[in-house]
């Protein structure tokens, strides 16, 4: 009972931690309007399964890590944030889909659920959702997978508009300039998003 009082709360949360700008809404945009929604999915879907493993071993004790040993918690932002330099610099130079080469693929399901882990924004996701809602009464593990099951199928809407927003924004995009351009502007804000993770 406390599980389901638990998750109104939660699902608030999910809504406003997932619907707002931050490296995996930017490279989903970028992903949707190079690739198109349906093969941005297992990209999409990465996200969800990657915070779903991530937010479950918070609750079963992956977050103490974090308190125990500091240099795990600079390491991941190091690796993340060169990471998603990586990947900044993959969309910004990006042949335009309709006049380069077809050749580009969007990151896969494995590679989203892998990047969850170095994501400084996920870990602050995880950490508060399963310091602030997850049941004290019951089985830690069926709680666990609950809570974190029940966010990412609030997450999932949230994050899909972006990818659709992207979807859109390609069909509008006109002429191999305009492409360059808008795959310059979503690689800086890609980048920049590394000012957030080291700061």
């Amino acid at each position: 009972m406390e599980t389901l009082a638990a998750l109104g709360p939660a699902a608030l949360f999910m809504i406003s931690m997932s619907i707002t700008p931050g490296p995996n809404n930017v490279m989903l945009t970028a992903s949707g309007a190079n690739y198109g929604f349906r093969r941005t999915l297992p990209h999409l879907l990465g996200i969800l399964g990657g915070c779903f493993l991530l937010f479950s071993g918070v609750a079963l004790g992956l977050g103490m890590i974090f308190e125990r040993f500091p240099l795990v918690q600079t390491s991941l932002r190091v690796i993340g944030s060169l990471y998603l330099l990586y990947l900044a610099w993959g969309i910004a130079t990006a042949p335009p889909p309709r006049f380069g080469d077809t050749q580009g693929r969007p990151l896969s399901f494995w590679q989203a659920v892998a990047f969850q882990f170095a994501n400084p924004k996920a870990w602050v996701m995880g950490l508060t959702l399963m310091a602030s809602f997850l049941p004290e009464d019951g089985n830690t593990l069926i709680n666990a997978f609950a809570l974190a099951g029940a966010a990412e199928l609030v997450a999932f809407p949230c994050i899909a508009l972006w990818a659709g927003f992207g979807m859109a924004i390609g069909h509008w995009l006109k002429g191999p300039r305009a492409w360059r351009v808008f795959n310059v502007t979503m690689g800086a804000l890609t980048a920049a998003c590394v000012i957030f993770i080291l700061g």
